[in-house]
Order: C-alpha cells, then sequence, then structure tokens
C-alpha cells in the first residue's frame, strides 16, 4: 500500500499547473520546468561523471563515499540478523544511485559478509528497467542515461552472475518512488537530493518506504563554516572559476557544471536538513561533516 504517498503527488500536480517557481541554480523557473532541466543536466553528463567527480574533487569523493558506506554498518546489521536467525534479506535503496558509486560499495560489503548467500531473487521484467522483486539492493534513478551508466558498470565483470542476481534497477522520482510502504532497511542518496524539486516530498517519500527502524543516510555538498573564513573564500574561487571551466575542458559542457556549482550554493545548510529531516518524521537526525563542512552526512532512523 502506498496510501501516505498520496499527498506528495497531489501537491507536486497542483504546482505543475500553478506559477509556483523553484531554482534551478541561480535561474528561476516554474517548478514544472526543474525536473526536466535537471534531467538534461545528468544526461549531458553521465559519459563524464566519474572522471569530472575525480577532477573537482581532487580524489576525495571517493573517500567520501568510503566512509558514508562505512556509517551504514553493514556488518553490524548482519550480525544482528544472523543473531535473531532471521530468513529475510536487508534490503538497500539506493536513490539518484545513477553509475552505482554508493551501491556497488554496498555490494561489496554485503559479499564480504556473506549476506548474499542465503538470499534468495526472482528476476522479472517492469516498466522503467529490470526490477527484481527480491533485490537486496536496488539502484534507483530519474535519469535513464545515469542508470545506464551504472547498469554497464555492473555488468562489466566486477561482480558474478550471483552476486548480481541480488541487484535491480529502477527508474523513478524520488518524490513519488514506486515501492511499497516499509519495503527498505536502508535509504541512501549521495550527492542527489539537491538536484530534487521537492526536498521536503522526497524526505517524506524516503520515510515511507523505510522499515520501522529502518534508516536515513545523505552524502551532499553542504557548507563551510564560518570559521573557516580563508578555505570558504578558496573553495568558492575554485568552485565557481575552476569547475566550470574543467566541465568545458573535459565534457564540453560548461553550463551544466555551472548549474551544479550553483546548486550546492542554494542547497539547505546542515542545521537546516536536520530540521527537514525532523519534520519529515525522522527521529534521532543528525549530521557529520566531512573536509571542513564541503559535505556533509545527514542521517535519521524510522521509529
Amino acid at each position: 500500500m502506498k496510501s501516505s504517498q498520496s499527498l506528495p503527488r497531489v501537491l507536486r500536480v497542483v504546482r505543475q499547473f500553478s506559477n509556483h517557481t523553484e531554482q534551478f541554480g541561480y535561474k528561476k523557473v516554474l517548478e514544472g520546468e526543474k525536473e526536466g532541466l535537471v534531467r538534461g543536466v545528468f544526461a549531458s553528463v553521465a559519459g563524464n561523471y566519474d572522471v569530472m567527480n575525480d577532477l573537482m574533487s581532487g580524489g576525495m569523493h571517493r573517500l567520501w563515499k568510503d566512509d558514508f558506506v562505512q556509517k551504514i554498518g553493514i556488518q553490524a546489521m548482519v550480525a544482528a540478523r544472523r543473531q535473531t536467525k532471521s530468513t529475510e534479506p536487508l534490503r538497500f535503496l539506493d536513490v539518484a544511485g545513477g553509475t552505482g558509486d554508493i551501491s556497488f560499495r554496498i555490494i561489496k560489503a554485503l559479499e564480504k559478509s556473506g549476506a548474499l548467500d542465503d538470499a534468495v531473487s526472482q528476476e522479472t521484467s517492469q516498466e522503467g528497467g529490470l526490477v527484481r522483486p527480491g533485490s537486496v539492493v536496488t539502484i534507483s534513478d530519474i535519469n535513464p542515461a545515469m542508470l545506464e551508466a551504472g547498469r554497464k558498470r555492473a555488468f562489466d565483470g566486477r561482480f558474478s552472475r550471483q552476486t548480481l542476481a541480488h541487484v535491480g534497477f529502477r527508474e523513478a522520482n524520488a518524490q513519488t518512488l514506486p515501492f511499497e510502504d516499509n519495503s527498505f532497511d536502508v535509504y541512501t542518496i549521495a550527492f542527489g537530493l539537491r538536484n530534487v524539486t521537492d526536498i521536503d516530498a522526497a524526505l517524506v517519500e524516503a520515510r515511507r518506504v523505510l522499515k520501522p527502524g529502518g534508516r536515513f543516510l545523505c552524502l551532499e555538498f553542504s557548507a563551510i563554516p564560518k570559521r573557516f573564513g580563508p578555505l570558504r573564500q578558496i573553495y568558492d574561487a575554485y568552485s565557481f572559476a575552476a569547475i566550470p571551466i574543467i566541465g568545458q575542458v573535459v565534457a564540453g559542457d560548461r553550463a551544466s557544471y555551472q548549474y551544479l556549482v550553483e546548486s550546492i550554493r542554494l542547497f539547505p545548510k546542515q542545521e537546516e536538513l536536520v530540521a527537514k529531516l525532523e519534520g519529515a518524521g525522522f527521529k534521532h537526525a543528525s549530521y557529520t561533516n566531512y573536509t571542513a563542512g564541503v559535505v556533509a552526512v545527514h542521517t535519521g532512523f524510522k521509529l
């Protein structure tokens, strides 16, 4: 049942036929237009996404993502599940999962723990992509180009056929997820929440699809505190001067990377996002800064 999903859907439809505006970077656009514009940005950058991430972050994004997945505590979750002798596998939803950076780390951790050995999955084809009802890890993204990039990487030989039997792909909007209530133990979203048109609706959806006791984790660019004034100045100068130029040289697309820089500056600051998590019904909402607040991990529980 997805009854609690009705309000975000209704609000979204009403706003599409109103004059409600949203920020697309520093530009104001009608809310109904933003989704298509963001989709176009990521369709444009999909082919160079990983290379650009390395260049823009100096490779730091790999360390951020490693630590982000470690925060899930997969080994402890698997151990607890075994202790209770539960036969139901842990289920993970990676929203805005695109090229699979987070999902693949989760899968490797599950392989290491042996958690995939007892999981049973049946393959079936559904609208929007390959979906397995028994999937342990579901990779979801609104952009088919990003999702296809992730699918190709998943099947490039890095995982066995047995492991891939527990991975599903689904094209989906974070604001209106096509999953039943109480479906997942963990919901992750990395560098994707700031591109959602309605962050509050996406957070409500995240809580809806989580099981009671489930955990939400978000890795996203954030705000460097004022006490790190010189670092803020250097970071701002690099972001606005260098990143769009790198985008032009490497990907032939300055405009998309200009949007990405602007979207970071407009994203809610750490405490503001904590308040949004609490407003969506999450408990024990908190955050951890990485690299002096360049990025932050926000977490919350459905209790």
